[in-house]
């Protein structure tokens, strides 16, 4: 049976990834020797010599101060976490299971893995959920799965997670703010996630460098797809779009934080100075160069179209709150 242009396509790109295997060893090695390891105990735990069900009633306390805006963005953050399974196989079904890409993604699932569980610990221990709904979004999430049109190609896999750990960055950051002055111990927890969302996102970003380096045409015709606009990875799950408008009223993340990390990827990759394209490379860097301005439109559309609202949500006690 023959290939199709497309699965050819594909196979000349896991090519020029296996090339990178060197690279991605160092890059890997550097990552873990400048890593500080920790572990959700080491953030929730109750220090030495403190009672333990004391500790954890003092932070139960001073969760109770967490607006529900805010713990409806902590909701969307830690179910966002919670759907590390969909990423580990879309990685996976490009990278092979021999190969430095291999311990990189196990590297790279183990660190993630630890996000969701030290949200889901924080947010059992302190009651700031409706503990039942949250773990059926949380099943409902994962059995939605998360099969993106792109996840055949893997020069849009990096494409994708370097803007989406960018942004998933940006979001965890901006929420601990937020909770920081209510309570710290959560402030903090953030920060760190928010931190390693920095490195990972660094790992992914370098990647997409050194494919642009030796694919340039390809790799800009795929990250043309992915730039204009991405579904954050909690899309499949039940009442996203409400909680990413609470998010976005919020001021935690919106389309002007898009925008800001497109412009980001445009001049870090100096897309804008690669010459000697082929005709397809040629517009794909046109149309990726176009972006900023169409995403500037849209988030003027959707600030003058945007009126106060009310929401509520059953993982927050269906307590009402309104936003502007």
């Amino acid at each position: 049976m023959s290939l199709t242009q497309d699965e050819r396509d594909a196979l000349a790109k896991v090519e020029v990834l296996k090339d990178l295997e060197p690279i991605v060893r160092e890059m890997r090695t550097d990552h873990e020797a400048k890593r500080e390891l920790w572990f959700p105990s080491d953030l929730l735990g109750a220090p030495p010599g403190e009672d333990p069900e004391a500790h954890r009633r003092a932070m139960q306390k001073r969760a109770e101060g967490i607006p529900d805006h805010a713990r409806a963005a902590l909701a969307l953050n830690t179910l966002t976490e919670e759907g590390l399974p969909h990423f580990h196989r879309l990685l996976a079904v490009h990278l092979g299971d021999d190969s430095h890409w291999r311990h990189w993604n196990n590297l790279w699932t183990a660190e993630e893995d630890r996000h969701g569980q030290v949200l889901h610990d924080y947010t059992r221990d302190t009651r700031i959920f409706e503990q039942r709904r949250i773990e059926e979004m949380q099943f409902e999430y994962l059995k939605a799965g998360f099969h993106p049109e792109w996840d055949k190609d893997p020069y849009r896999v990096f494409a994708y997670t370097t803007v989406q750990e960018r942004a998933t960055q940006h979001s965890h950051a901006a929420t601990g703010r937020i909770v920081q002055e209510h309570d710290p111990t959560l402030g903090m927890v953030l920060d760190r996630i928010a931190r390693e969302e920095a490195r990972h996102f660094a790992f992914y970003r370098s990647v997409f460098n050194e494919i642009l380096k030796r694919d340039p045409d390809q790799a800009l015709h795929s990250a043309s797809f992915i730039l204009p606009s991405i579904d954050m990875p909690g899309v499949t799950m039940p009442g996203f779009r409400e909680l990413a408008d609470v998010i976005r009223r919020s001021g935690i993340y919106g389309p002007r934080d898009y925008l800001r990390i497109v412009q980001e990827q445009i001049k870090y990759w100096k897309i804008d100075a690669l010459t000697g394209l082929n005709e397809m490379g040629r517009k794909a860097q046109e149309k990726i160069l176009g972006i900023p301005d169409r995403l500037r439109r849209i988030a003027d559309a959707m600030e003058s179209r945007s009126r106060p609202k009310t929401f509520s949500f059953e993982v927050v006690f269906n307590r009402e709150f309104a936003m502007e």
